[in-house]
């Protein structure tokens, strides 16, 4: 509904375009007295609220009527008790208005006036005693309609009410082509800075995949450098499971060519000895032959003595 004047301000162009002069006066004149307020819900409320306040019963039921032709019956059925209520509410409020304003004559006339709408219905039995209670606004049946609670909740219920229709109401193809223009502008904007963001995402992680390649490149080599040192430390440290490692590390054939050489060693040993034993007279063996003969001697001479 924002877009209202502009649209006015094109359709009186395009009707004096055209040479539409006649119906240019009558749009005109449509324009100064309409009781749609241009959809504008705070000149709809204005305008009931100077009907109320004035006591003309006349400008209350022709707004009541144009908003019931042009709006509430082209409500589902659900919603013809909420504009009961309001109708109701605001018929009320009119004469309450007029009580505390000292005008008997327009309650007299309200009741006269629309005595063949409300007669039959129940809400408003009660009221017909209104004109006649001396203190309305002390009887249980009227006393909450003249608290200023009342007045202000129920205004505030017809402006949310009206609000709420004339947002779901269809626009015409002219007003929709301007908001869909501006629609598409804004979702064209939105898309623009949606693609720069992109872009600079894409450059941040190609940017980011480069340094990363790099990176992992000098790592791995690293790594690999890490790994072939290690493993040529790690053979020199293998150390057997449960085997303690000799004190020291002796060659096999070492042990046994010094084992011939000590065998070697002590033979020639023994024949030098033996050949010494000889030259010098004192030979074993020999000094064990005399030594038996002597003793043989002996043991026969003393054998002979003792026989003797």
């Amino acid at each position: 509904m924002a877009h209202m004047q502009n649209i006015e301000v094109l359709v009186r162009e395009f009707l004096a375009y055209r040479g539409f002069f006649t119906t240019l006066k009558s749009f005109e004149f449509e324009c100064k007295n309409d009781r749609n307020k241009s959809f504008r819900v705070d000149r709809i409320i204005e305008s009931i609220q100077l009907a109320i306040n004035s006591s003309d019963l006349h400008e209350l039921r022709d707004i009541w009527k144009n908003l019931d032709a042009f709006f509430f019956n082209k409500l589902e059925q659900n919603f013809s008790e909420a504009v009961k209520k309001l109708e109701s509410g605001l018929f009320k409020v009119y004469l309450v208005v007029a009580q505390n304003s000292g005008r008997s004559e327009k309650i007299a006339d309200f009741f006269v006036k629309m005595a063949s709408e409300i007669h039959s219905n129940t809400d408003w039995r009660d009221w017909f005693y209104f004109q006649y209670c001396k203190s309305p606004e002390e009887h249980p049946s009227f006393a909450v309609y003249f608290t200023k609670n009342y007045h202000d909740t129920l205004f505030l219920s017809l402006h949310n009410f009206l609000a709420t229709i004339f947002q779901s109401m269809p626009l015409p193809t002219l007003m929709r082509t301007e908001s869909e223009t501006a629609q598409i502008k804004k979702l064209q904007e939105e898309n623009a800075k949606l693609r720069n963001r992109l872009q600079v995402s894409q450059q941040q992680q190609q940017a980011m995949s480069s340094g990363m390649t790099q990176h992992q490149s000098r790592q791995q080599m690293f790594m690999d450098k890490k790994t072939r040192a290690g493993n040529v430390q790690n053979t020199n440290e293998i150390i057997p499971f449960d085997i303690q490692p000799p004190i020291h590390l002796v060659d096999d054939f070492f042990i046994i060519a010094q084992e011939s050489l000590s065998i070697s060693e002590n033979q020639s040993r023994g024949f030098k000895s033996i050949i010494r034993n000889i030259s010098s007279g004192s030979s074993p063996v020999m000094g064990r032959k005399d030594s038996s003969h002597d003793f043989g001697k002996g043991k026969r001479s003393g054998s002979v003595g003792n026989r003797s």
